[in-house]
């Protein structure tokens, strides 16, 4: 009887320890019991369904590409993982949605997504609609000719009238650059994916392209051959994560997370392992704005 009794009791030991592993809190984000949130909010009901829709974008090397997996990878989708840690949620649920420019405000307010991160400059006419978490990273504006071409030195080399230029329609560069040229009804040509842009330089049907510069580096490093960076950066582009302008809860929360991700290296290693490998630098953290 001694020996049952020993027994029964340690395998109830054994069965306390495991339930008491499953059911502690756990910082993988792999259920829904391992966060807590406020009741009602975009946390709660995001964690709670296990599941999230995040725009990017699909044509972006070193921050939002389609791989050989089918899925996007880069430096924002790998912000936005770490976002979608913090909520709870495992990697997996996570269904990636293409949001090229000229619909990202639209899939925010229209709900089609739960938040963007896809190179998303912060400005004030964005606001209108939608609101920013960040920003997470500033780039800048800059220009990618043909690698033979020597003309374009800046955004002044468009100022003959001679040299057309493309970017992306929806874009913060492609209102920019309109500020640059001599006439933007024939210099001025906007396709909806930077992919476009780059094939017709590549095919002489324009001069440059131009955007931010970290994704310019990305498309030079896969066809160093082809094209070339022309000038210095002219903007200061700050990219944000968008949400729904109404929605201060979770803007604060995405805040609180990219300023913990500052601070113990898991922001620095997404740009290590993404955006950084095309010589693009860094800097330090931008300073959060809780507007």
């Amino acid at each position: 009887m001694r020996i049952k009794r020993v027994a029964a009791l340690a395998v109830a030991a054994a069965l306390s320890v495991g339930l008491a592993a499953c059911g502690g809190d756990s910082d993988e984000g792999t259920g829904a019991g391992s966060k807590s949130f406020a009741a009602g909010s975009t946390m709660e009901k995001l964690n709670k369904a296990q599941k999230i829709k995040i725009g990017t974008k699909f044509d972006q090397p070193g921050f939002g590409l389609k791989g050989l997996s089918g899925k996007p990878e880069g430096f924002d989708v790998e912000i936005a993982k770490i976002i979608v840690k913090e909520l709870g949620i495992p990697e997996d649920k996570i269904e990636w949605v293409e949001t090229p420019s000229k619909v990202r405000e639209d899939s925010i307010v229209n709900g089609t997504v739960d938040l963007v991160a896809a190179t998303y400059t912060i400005n004030d006419k964005r606001k209108e609609r939608i609101a920013f978490a960040g920003p997470y990273y500033e780039a800048g504006q800059n220009i990618m000719v043909r690698k033979d071409d020597s003309s374009i030195t800046g955004p002044d080399s468009f100022k003959d009238g001679t040299k057309k230029v493309c970017s992306v329609v929806g874009s913060t560069p492609l209102e920019e650059i309109k500020k640059h040229v001599k006439d933007v009804a024939t210099q001025v040509v906007p396709f909806d994916t930077y992919d476009k842009c780059r094939d017709a330089l590549k095919q002489g049907q324009v001069d440059a392209v131009t955007t931010d510069n970290v994704i310019l580096l990305g498309y030079i490093a896969k066809d160093e051959a082809s094209f070339k960076m022309a000038g210095d950066n002219f903007t200061k582009e700050p990219y944000g994560i968008g949400v729904k302008k109404e929605d201060a809860a979770f803007r604060t929360f995405i805040n609180d997370t990219l300023e913990k991700a500052f601070a113990d290296g898991s922001w620095k290693k997404a740009w290590d392992n993404t955006a950084g490998k095309f010589g693009a630098t860094l800097g330090n953290p931008p300073t959060v704005n809780r507007y």
